[in-house]
C-alpha cells in the first residue's frame, strides 16, 4: 500500500521524542510537511534538526508552545495556522498510590492529557471542515481500558480521551474529516530499558530481557515484547491517509493484544 501525503500539513503535539517523534518521521516519509511541537524553542529546534537528518527530504516546521495553556496553544496556532492532519500525542504519566493523588494532580492529568487535545481540535477542526478534508488522531493507551491500579489518574485521562474522540467524530460527521483514537500498548520509549532491567536480570541481552519482562509483568501481551514507536506510527500514517476515509469515531488498537477484549 503506497501512502502519499504530499501536499498535506501535519502537526504532532509532544513530538520532540518518543512516539511523537516516530509519528512525525512516519508522516514525513509519506510526504507530509510536519510541524514539531514541544514546550521550548530549544528542544523543538534540536528535534527539527535531528529529524531532518533522519528524513533529509522532509519539511519539518518548528511549532514550540506549551499547549496545556491557552497562551502556548495560541503560539502553536499562530506558527501553524492550518493543518490537514492533527495528531494529539502529548501526554504525561506516572505511578502514584490512588489515595495519595490530590486534587491538583487529578486536574493536571486532565489538563495535559485531555484538554490539550480538546484545545487543539477546537483550533483546527473548523478549518478542516471548511476544506472538506482532515484527520484528527488522539493517541491514547491500553490504560484507558485496563485501568492500572498504580496510576488510575492516568487511566482516567486516557479513558476520557476515548470519549473526546468519539464526540468530535460526531461533530465532524459528513464533513470529510475523520476523528479516531489510537490505543497504544506497552512501548519501547525513553527510559524503558532501565525500568525493565530494574525488574529482570541485567545479564540478559535486551531482546531476552524485554521478553522476560513482558512474560512476568505484562503477561496479557500476545506479542510478548514491547511495541516499537514506529509500529504505532504505521497505524497513524494509515489513518491519516485517503485509504482510511471510512474509518472514523473508532478506537484502533496497537497494543500487541494487551487488552483482553474484542472491542474496542
Amino acid at each position: 500500500m503506497l501512502i502519499d501525503l504530499t501536499g498535506r500539513t501535519a502537526l504532532v503535539t509532544g513530538s520532540t521524542q518518543g512516539i511523537g517523534a516516530a509519528i512525525a518521521v512516519g508522516l514525513a516519509r509519506a510526504g507530509a510537511r510536519v510541524a514539531i511541537n514541544g514546550r521550548g524553542r530549544e528542544s523543538v529546534d534540536a528535534a527539527v534538526a535531528r529529524l531532518g537528518r533522519e528524513v533529509p527530504e522532509a519539511g519539518f516546521l518548528p511549532a514550540p508552545g506549551d499547549i496545556s495553556t491557552d497562551e502556548g496553544a495560541a503560539r502553536v496556532l499562530d506558527a501553524v495556522p492550518h493543518v490537514d492532519i492533527l495528531v494529539n500525542n502529548l501526554g504525561i504519566f506516572g505511578a502514584r498510590p490512588a489515595l495519595d493523588i490530590d486534587d491538583a494532580e487529578w486536574r493536571r492529568y486532565f489538563e495535559v492529557n485531555v484538554l490539550t487535545a480538546v484545545r487543539m481540535t477546537r483550533g483546527y477542526l473548523p478549518g478542516m471542515r471548511e476544506r472538506a478534508w482532515g484527520r484528527v488522531l488522539n493517541i491514547t493507551s491500553d490504560s484507558a481500558i485496563a485501568i492500572p491500579a498504580e496510576m488510575i489518574h492516568y487511566g482516567m485521562s486516557k479513558t476520557a480521551l476515548l470519549a473526546v474522540s468519539r464526540g468530535f467524530a460526531k461533530e465532524a460527521a459528513g464533513s470529510g474529516v475523520t476523528v479516531n483514537a489510537v490505543i497504544a500498548g506497552p512501548t519501547h520509549t525513553g527510559g524503558i530499558e532501565d525500568f525493565v532491567y530494574e525488574l529482570v536480570d541485567r545479564a540478559l541481552p535486551w531482546d531476552r530481557a524485554q521478553r522476560e519482562f513482558m512474560r512476568v509483568y505484562r503477561p496479557q501481551s500476545l506479542i510478548q515484547r514491547l511495541i516499537e514507536p514506529e509500529e504505532i506510527a504505521h497505524m497513524v500514517v494509515y489513518l491519516s491517509s485517503p485509504f482510511a476515509s471510512a474509518t472514523t469515531g473508532g478506537a484502533l488498537r496497537v497494543d500487541g493484544g494487551y487488552v483482553d477484549s474484542i472491542l474496542p
